[in-house]
């Protein structure tokens, strides 16, 4: 038996169902709770359910169909399988899933339209996919809604105004992606084959919708030996937050970005991760109420988009690397 065999046998017999912390939003006078409650009821289950079966008619059609809508220079559109390989220590090979960046979108005469990761997105052509954009569009909206109200709670829990992140400087033109995602196949960690490979994300938050197809995996302690890999849950109606590495540095610490993966069991399985970054010239630095003369800053001071452009060449480079040594 390999090394990486005992290690996946180690790893597996220790993978339980995460105990999530789960708000109820029925049970709750909080003002701030109450927005979250109603963000989330306005947009509703209906809106997803939609969003849910439209990406699916996408994912449906031939190849050489959704090429046409290949992912461009600003990161949207279509993403084949084994597109990237964010954990290229332990993967040997892309993840197995295809994805749909769609991105936000400012008026061609804004004058950050040509700005990383603003500009317009490629459509699937309406003949083809009726009311899928429209459908999108209509996601996009509620989910950027929904983050918007969870950021208050963040901020509160921070010490800080319940409006804080709703500043000018940080989310009142924020980088915000949604991204449709579909895998394929069977996990197998012994080979280094995973749905998506282990990896945080990079921005303030990620809202996730899933189907009923169990394959999120968190570690709750990336530092550990072995690491412990929970499944969560799927619930219903329920939506996952996980937090981001600008988080991570905003609270120098105090708030850690959540490691995950995605492990598949040759089943076909869909969601819908919602990336929620600040305006492109926000800077991220440590705030004023998580920072003090025994806890100086952890983390440098960097711009947002300059930080997301690293991160998202060194996905890409990751794989092209991968690809060179195949």
């Amino acid at each position: 038996m390999n090394e990486m065999e005992t290690k996946t046998q180690v790893e597996d017999s220790i993978i339980q169902e995460s105990l999530l912390t789960c708000i109820d939003l029925a049970n709750s006078d909080h003002q701030s709770v109450l927005s979250l409650k109603q963000a989330c009821l306005d947009s509703g289950e209906e809106v997803m359910d939609k969003a849910f079966e439209q990406s699916k008619n996408f994912f449906a059609l031939p190849l050489e169909e959704k090429m046409e809508v290949l992912k461009n220079e600003k990161h949207r559109g279509y993403t084949p399988f084994y597109d990237q390989i964010p954990d290229p220590e332990n993967q040997v090979q892309g993840d197995h899933k295809e994805g749909y960046y769609i991105g936000s979108e400012v008026p061609r005469d804004d004058p950050q339209w040509d700005y990383p990761f603003y500009g317009p997105n490629p459509w699937p052509d309406p003949d083809v996919l009726p009311g899928w954009r429209e459908t999108m569009e209509k996601y996009h909206q509620e989910a950027l809604r929904v983050c918007k109200a969870i950021a208050k709670l963040l901020a509160l829990a921070l010490d800080l105004d319940a409006d804080y992140f709703d500043s000018p400087e940080m989310l009142r033109k924020p980088i915000s992606t949604l991204r449709l995602l579909h895998y394929e196949g069977k996990s197998d960690p012994s080979k280094g084959i995973y749905g998506t490979g282990a990896h945080s994300d990079y921005g303030m938050m990620t809202l996730i919708a899933t189907d009923d197809v169990l394959g999120l995996q968190i570690c709750k302690d990336r530092n550990a030996k072995p690491q412990k890999w929970e499944y969560v849950p799927s619930i219903e109606g329920a939506l996952v937050v996980n937090l981001g590495d600008m988080m991570q540095c905003w609270s120098n610490g105090l708030f850690r970005s959540t490691m995950h993966r995605v492990i598949l069991n040759d089943q076909n399985r869909y969601s819908i991760p919602f990336f929620l970054e600040p305006n492109h010239d926000c800077i991220i630095e440590c705030l004023p109420t998580c920072q003090s003369e025994s806890n100086l800053p952890k983390y440098p001071a960097i711009k947002c988009s300059t930080y997301l452009t690293q991160r998202y060449e060194e996905v890409h480079a990751n794989f092209r690397s991968y690809e060179k040594h195949a």
